[in-house]
């Protein structure tokens, strides 16, 4: 037998393996193997089986076959349906297959292999004849014999790294010891714990049970399951030796269970609105009976389909996602849902927690390893059927999956921006399709592409234009800055319309949100005398200014540096600030308005773990008059006290060298916009700008997305960009400018040579928007094309060719539907 088998390595392409007969009769596709590859011993995964090498494509004496050296997995980790999307995503983002079943594994169980050394009967008779002679070798013999297998980490903890290689390497050749392969011993365990179960309330013989062991035997009656040791010792106020005596005296049993890490357990207790299980209570509106209608009706059709869900802010979409989930289960099948953020994955969690119970499992990177991997293998075993997710969700192991849900579907963050560089939408709209499921898209502000395929009839579209109960969306003013200054003299952070606004809010006992999509305290330092802007010395970007931390910080490298007390450049004491961040527009407010009680959402205050629910939980409980936040603060919030959105600024959004900053600028500008009045009180959002009379702005005031996707798609149509186009885009970096430029160049030569029919325009090579980041210079090829597969085999000549020429084609990335050419 032979196995293929993908490396996660930058290869794309597999490898023929030979299978040993003891491995080829549990070997599967999806598991996992340890083979050699090179000079090392690697985890591959097993993707086909072949009788004979003829199957395998290779012929028998072309070269030497290697042999798989061990099976980790009898039931493979990888399933079927999680092998074809892993096959479609390498094969359509251009990635390699074995880094993305890797990313598709949890971290937990994604190890590589050790060397376990166990000494041999010649080893230990060369210990018996080594005499007072003393080296390494023996010594590090003499250590292996003392255990039964002795891991390689053990060696290089006795020894220094090289020194334990190479003993390593001469006792092998000696034969001095025998050489196994395993998962490193850092692979997540299972937690256990103690727990008690009832045997009997009475004991057999002996005197009576006294008030503490009573006590102990209610509360086990009492409860239908076991209970863990350590909180029935809590509840019946008593010390363990009680319940060993019970042990003792046949009443109950001590054993040890396995217990699942819960996700949601370090939360502090939910203070928002919604109501846990009522929700099935309410009566939809009549427009959200028909969108969930025709839903439903297509679940029962068992076959694929695809909605957009287009709802404005507070219309109700989540509830149409949890009926239509509730009608999935209800069919025996499972439900995915997919969210933006990290961040968001807690709230929706307990919501559908409060529906579906401990059917919901939750995935998504900021989990432990131990969390993530025990949510995966409830997944896997059926356990739960419900699972909730950001972009890695997509990968969830569950089977007879009928029903997947994009919530804000248009938002960049589900595109991935390392390897493998899929979208997480666009790969649950295959994984929909290859599991002949239903797929809700959702968003109030869709993507451009997204709303193209509906208007077109690609998908299923569904509107829901009113909030629930006939609440009114949120009264948008736009306050032009340039007369802000005129009027004052000077530039103002903070416009008097703003100012009075939130002092009358508060006055009312009404919460604010204020967004600055950038954190810190000031985006730049400059010298005044001479000019000198503080750089990264990696980057060519400004480092920004964090009062609290007192460093200058790169927010791409994460370089650090103290502030100066003077110009570097002419050592000149005028040092000036330029540019607002969060942290300093929350200095300011809380000088302006000291009564009120304000607090900040931002990368910087959530980097502890449960910071951002708690203080969420506390806005929400009213304990935060005002809070002032990044874009985390515009996405999927729901505060009925809120009534007041304020937008300090959206014009570096605008001024971005993107085709799709004014896309991002309006949903961005919505979005916030949804978050006040969503109660019974009407909600008011001030933006400020200096450039009033963009489109973006003008339609974002009015909440028409309609009109914007008219004026936006228009522009897209002439200038040759997406939907009516697919964009690759092939960046080049290297730390020497000229040997980027030259294999940049080479590389767009090379497929414009290959594209025979003349269908593709490429573009560059060009300097990326940002050229410099992390000490590497940063060259685009860009390729516009209405042929995706002529666009790709143009670049895979190319790429074979600059191969074949000998070219190390690691520093080329490539990118299929970039959503961000900075």
């Amino acid at each position: 037998m032979y196995a293929e088998i993908a490396i996660p390595l930058n290869v794309h392409q597999t490898f023929t393996y030979r299978l040993p007969d003891a491995i080829a009769a549990n070997a599967r596709p999806g598991a996992r193997v340890l083979v050699p590859f090179g000079r090392q011993l690697l985890t591959g995964y097993i993707v086909d089986l072949h009788a004979t090498l003829e199957e395998a494509g290779q012929a028998e004496e072309s070269f030497e076959i290697k042999q798989v050296e061990e099976l980790f997995d009898i039931e493979p980790m990888v399933t079927p349906e999680l092998l074809d999307l892993t096959k479609w995503i390498a094969d359509y983002y251009y990635a390699p297959w074995g880094e993305t079943i890797k990313s598709a594994l949890p971290a937990g169980i994604n190890t590589d292999a050790e060397a376990l050394f166990t000494i041999t009967e010649a080893g230990r008779e060369a210990l018996k004849t080594k005499g007072q002679h003393f080296s390494y070798k023996m010594q590090a013999l003499e250590f292996i014999a003392q255990n039964e297998q002795t891991p390689m980490s053990e060696l290089v903890r006795q020894f220094e790294k090289a020194r334990a290689a190479a003993i390593a390497r001469e006792l092998q050749k000696a034969n001095f010891v025998m050489v196994k392969r395993q998962l490193q011993s850092a692979t997540v365990k299972a937690k256990k714990q103690q727990a008690v179960r009832l045997i009997q309330q009475i004991p057999a013989e002996g005197k009576p049970l006294n008030e503490q062991q009573q006590k102990v035997i209610a509360l086990l009656a009492e409860s239908s399951e076991p209970i863990a040791l350590s909180e029935l010792t809590e509840l019946a106020d008593v010390s363990p030796s009680v319940i060993r005596t019970l042990e003792k005296r046949g009443c109950v049993e001590v054993f040890t269970r396995e217990v699942r890490r819960d996700p949601l357990a370090h939360l502090p207790p939910s203070r928002t609105t919604d109501q846990p299980g009522g929700d099935f209570d309410l009566t939809l509106t009549e427009k959200q009976q028909t969108a969930l209608n025709e839903i439903t009706a297509k679940l029962d059709e068992d076959k694929y389909a695809a909605f957009l869900l287009h709802g404005v802010t507070g219309s109700g979409k989540t509830e149409i996602y949890i009926r239509a989930m509730r009608a999935t289960l209800d069919k025996g099948k499972s439900a995915l849902m997919l969210v933006p953020e990290i961040s968001l994955t807690p709230m929706f969690a307990r919501r559908l927690r409060a529906h579906f119970g401990d059917a919901v499992a939750i995935l998504h990177s900021s989990l432990s390893d131990g969390e993530r991997l025990d949510e995966w293998n409830r997944l896997r075993r059926g356990e739960a059927r419900v699972c909730i997710g950001a972009r890695s969700g997509v990968f969830a192991p569950m089977r007879n999956v009928g029903l997947i849900v994009v919530d804000e579907e248009h938002e960049a963050s589900y595109k991935q921006d390392e390897t493998p560089r899929y979208h997480g939408r666009d790969t649950a709209i295959m994984r929909a399709h290859q599991a002949g499921a239903v797929i809700i898209l959702g968003s109030a502000t869709p993507s451009m592409e997204t709303f193209h395929n509906a208007q077109s009839g690609k998908y299923h579209y569904l509107k829901l234009d009113e909030r629930i109960g006939g609440r009114r969306l949120a009264e948008v003013e736009i306050v032009d800055m340039r007369q802000v200054f005129n009027r004052h003299g000077k530039q103002q952070v903070f416009s008097d319309e703003m100012k009075q606004a939130i002092l009358q809010n508060a006055e009312r006992g009404e919460q604010t949100l204020v967004l600055l999509n950038r954190r810190g305290f000031s985006a730049s330092l400059i010298c005044r005398s001479c000019g000198h802007r503080a750089g990264c010395p990696n980057c060519d970007v400004a480092l920004t200014f964090h009062k609290i931390e007192s460093r200058l910080i790169c927010h791409y490298c994460n370089h650090h540096e103290r502030v100066p007390r003077a110009c570097p450049t002419c050592e000149g004491s005028f040092i000036y600030y330029v540019g607002e961040g969060t942290e300093q527009i929350e200095a300011l407010l809380k000088e302006l308005y000291p009564q009120m009680r304000i607090s900040r959402l931002d990368r910087d205050t959530t980097r502890r773990r449960g910071a951002f629910e708690k203080l969420l939980n506390e806005f929400a409980s009213g304990d935060i008059d005002l809070m002032v936040g990044t874009q985390m603060i515009a996405k999927g919030h729901d505060f009925p006290n809120v009534t007041l959105v304020c937008v300090i600024s959206v014009d570096a959004g605008l001024s971005m060298p993107d085709f799709r900053a004014a896309e991002r600028t309006f949903q961005l500008l919505t979005q916030v916009a949804g978050r006040a009045g969503r109660g019974d009180k009407p909600g008011r959002v001030i933006i400020q700008s200096y450039h009033t009379e963009h489109y973006a702005l003008e339609f974002a005031k009015e909440q028409n997305y309609e009109k914007f996707y008219a004026r936006e798609i228009h522009f897209r149509q002439n200038m040759h960009y997406p939907p009516f186009v697919a964009l690759i885009n092939a960046l080049v970096k290297n730390k020497d400018f000229g040997k980027a430029a030259y294999l940049a160049s080479e590389l767009a030569q090379r497929i414009k040579a290959a594209d025979a029919e003349k269908v593709l325009k490429v573009l560059g090579p060009a300097p990326a928007p940002l050229a410099r980041l992390k000490g590497e210079h940063r060259l685009q090829v860009l390729i516009k094309t209405r042929y995706r597969r002529q666009a790709r085999e143009a670049l895979d000549a190319a790429m074979l060719g600059l191969k074949e020429a000998g070219q190390d084609l690691r520093p080329v990335t490539i990118e299929v539907d970039p959503v961000n050419l900075m």
